[in-house]
């Protein structure tokens, strides 16, 4: 098959793995991690753009992406069919599947997930930054830039409220994938260090990666999205379906 894959490239490392392995011609691009930072709705706007570009030379698109807070409702296919995993998020990518992800959630729900694309790539927003939410509301200020700016008593206030992502989080996740260099574990221990957070490691699993990009595209895992239709948000375990209207 001659496949388009649009990716985040939080899956570089992993993508770019099993592509060398595949027998089907893929043509590759992959878009910086702020595109989840944007204001709600223009994720789709931006992933629509890239979609719309693509000519009717493929068989399909593939989306290397989960669901994203709603990022990708809405998205519709254009001139060949999309396919999507049933993801909420990437970390079902990384854990192999819906229900593990769910499992490690209800056992902790305070949990910091790092993998390679996180290591490397989790604090760039890219081409993106000047128009994220973190930006436009000042979530990226530190607390004496902050201070310096409206206060020392508001400062406060608003670094709890605004900055401060990850008060609730008291675990470090180190998901490796077997394909990631060995200092990153390190990487990963030296952040739970620095957090003070407990460190655990869950091996990885590359089984949903494999399928988008082998065309193994089952309805239990993945979403094909006919040409006219578009993806909807649903809140049951399917977690989207195609829109025909």
């Amino acid at each position: 098959m001659n496949l388009k894959l649009i990716a985040c490239e939080i899956f570089f490392r992993e993508m770019c793995s099993v592509i060398a392995h595949t027998p089907h011609r893929i043509d590759l691009t992959f878009l910086p991690k702020g595109l989840h930072d944007l204001p709600p709705g223009q994720m789709a706007v931006k992933m629509q753009e890239i979609i719309d570009t693509v000519n009717d030379d493929y068989d399909a698109i593939l989306l290397g992406y989960g669901l994203c807070n709603n990022g990708l409702a809405g998205v519709r296919a254009r001139r060949c069919p999309l396919i999507l995993p049933r993801a909420h998020d990437c970390i079902t990518l990384f854990l192999g599947g819906r229900d593990r992800y769910r499992k490690l959630f209800d056992e902790h729900p305070g949990t910091y997930f790092l993998t390679s694309g996180w290591i490397e790539r989790g604090n760039a927003a890219g081409e993106f930054e000047d128009l994220s939410v973190q930006q436009q509301l000042g979530m990226n200020l530190s607390l004496q830039e902050l201070v310096e700016k409206y206060g020392e008593d508001n400062a406060e206030y608003l670094f709890e409220m605004l900055c401060n992502g990850t008060k609730h989080y008291d675990r470090v996740t180190w998901i490796p994938m077997g394909i990631e260099p060995p200092h990153m574990e390190a990487e990963a221990r030296r952040c739970a260090v620095e957090k003070n957070w407990e460190f655990v490691t869950v091996p990885g699993s590359m089984y949903l990666i494999e399928k988008l990009i082998q065309g193994d595209w089952d309805n239990a895992d993945f979403l094909t999205v006919p040409p006219g239709a578009a993806v909807k948000a649903v809140y049951d375990n399917s977690v989207i379906r195609a829109d025909p209207c």
